[in-house]
């Protein structure tokens, strides 16, 4: 008997198949024949491709009922680069206002049924490795199948639920691949009466000076209600500014988590000299050197930039280690929180690095006579794939955990109500 040919497939299995493809792929194979022509339209076929793709993350079929599978994918892959870290930059300050902590981080990540944005900053209980989440945005679809994006204000909200009592429409833009710009449309917050009246002008970004004065000025000649509209738009420009709600700008960190050939590699947190929580950037540059930079407040000096260690060489010592090493290791106190326990954790490599001294002041290790011992210090990489660092000037190490594995924000806690 004749194995059947593909088109004698059931319909099913050939969609099953089809979900494999790119939408690009699906162009191509419809225009092969009129038997496959329908495919682009088909909504069991995007569906199919919308599981295949992120069924993992999500629950495509719960996103939107009123959304077409085919606009539910161009939605996804559009969001899908939110995922992830990014670093605030800027001046912008937090939902609580001008005089709010600023979060360093925002971190998106999937829901059943959204996308949700949290800022993540460090917990101000000493020696505590917990880190604070406070919701920020919600992405998904609306009742009537369109990609909205809200802003939460109370941070009290929990938006994986969807967002708040009192949200603000917001517009998330790319500026290139790892630029990120979060505006509030306006504003405007859920249920206010007239909120179509001027969405209008506001639809995707809020207009400059010039722009809204030319509006105003039209709008209060030609229109029966031109003058209510410009007080109603004046009053909502003085709760934007007492709100504090901002434009505010992120960069993505690229590679937040280790890969087995770069194990530093990613976002880090540990506890300081000062028993406070901070986040540390390790990057690999393309010479095979390494960075380690604090990530710290946005608007402060060297926010994000304040180099820790460095080194021009990846290349670790390997076991059995020297006496002398093994000194340099065992005279440090270890920094670390009560939930920190390296009674199982093996040094498995050792690699030598360089202070932010010779970073920052270059003449210090250049000058006759200087103190090796203030630049040089050492990574021990532990066997569970975490690590410490510290100085040969200073008595004690750091150690480091994970902020973020398998797309899930560890140790995290909700910000406390005031």
């Amino acid at each position: 008997m004749a194995s059947p040919t593909f088109t004698e497939l059931p319909d099913d299995i050939q969609v099953n198949i089809f979900s494999f493809l790119n939408p690009c792929e699906i162009s191509a194979v419809a225009c092969t024949s009129r038997r496959f022509s329908p495919l682009p339209g088909s909504p069991s076929l995007w569906l199919a491709m919308c599981e295949r793709r992120w069924g993992q993350f999500t629950s495509p079929a719960l996103w939107g009922p009123n959304c077409t599978p085919r606009r539910l994918y161009r939605a996804l892959d559009q969001w899908e680069n939110l995922i992830g870290f990014w670093r605030r930059i800027g001046h912008g300050h937090g939902s609580g206002g001008a005089d709010a902590t600023c979060h360093p981080l925002l971190f998106f990540q999937w829901n059943s049924d959204c996308i949700t944005g949290s800022l993540v900053s460090p917990c101000a209980e000493p020696g505590s490795y917990c880190v604070l989440k406070s919701p920020f945005l919600w992405l998904g679809m609306s009742q009537d199948g369109e990609m909205v994006s809200y802003r939460q204000l109370q941070e009290e909200h929990e938006l994986e639920a969807g967002p708040g009592s009192d949200p603000v429409q917001a517009t998330v833009s790319f500026v290139g691949p790892n630029h990120l710009v979060v505006e509030p449309n306006g504003g405007f917050r859920s249920g206010d009466e007239d909120m179509e009246v001027v969405m209008g002008i506001e639809s995707s970004s809020p207009p400059d000076q010039a722009t809204l004065q030319m509006y105003q000025y039209f709008a209060n000649r030609t229109s029966p209600c031109g003058e209510k509209g410009v007080r109603r738009q004046r009053r909502r420009e003085r709760e934007r500014r007492k709100s504090g709600l901002v434009t505010e700008h992120f960069v993505r960190i690229t590679h937040y988590c280790p890969t087995p050939t770069r194990p530093l590699q990613g976002l880090w947190k540990g506890i300081c000299e000062n028993r406070s929580l901070e986040f540390y950037l390790v990057a690999y540059d393309d010479i095979g050197g390494i960075t380690c930079r604090r990530v710290g407040e946005p608007g402060t000096q060297f926010s994000g930039y304040s180099p820790i260690f460095w080194t021009p060489n990846a290349d670790f010592i390997e076991p059995p280690f020297s006496k002398e090493e093994y000194k340099i290791y065992t005279s440090r106190e270890h920094l670390r929180g009560d939930t920190f326990s390296l009674e199982s954790r093996l040094v498995s490599r050792i690699l030598c690095i360089n202070s932010s001294y010779d970073l920052v002041i270059p003449d210090l290790t250049g000058a006759p006579g200087g103190n090796l011992r203030n630049v040089e210090g050492r990574v021990w990489e532990y066997d569970d794939g975490t690590f410490g660092f510290g100085f040969l000037r200073n008595d004690y190490i750091v150690d480091l955990k994970h902020v973020a594995l398998d797309g899930q924000l560890l140790d995290s806690v909700g910000k406390s109500r005031m």
